[in-house]
């Protein structure tokens, strides 16, 4: 399985979220977690990952349990 990693322009450009609602929503437990790419700073997260969040935002959604922002 090939995992892709994302970096945080592109993970802002698929969500329509900005940085720092990304950063709340994973303290909130949220948002999947990013990870390390080597060095301390450097950090992406998995495609497959934020597209599997993306498809529960719209189901929760069209059902009608959309989460407060």
């Amino acid at each position: 399985m090939v995992n892709t990693v994302l970096r945080l322009p592109s993970v802002t450009a698929r969500t329509g979220l900005s940085r720092s609602t990304i950063y709340l929503r994973i303290s909130q437990g949220m948002f999947p977690k990013p990870v390390a790419l080597g060095s301390r700073r450097a950090v992406g997260w998995i495609e497959s990952e934020i597209e599997e969040w993306i498809n529960e935002q719209i189901n929760q959604s069209r059902n009608g349990k959309a989460r407060a922002a």
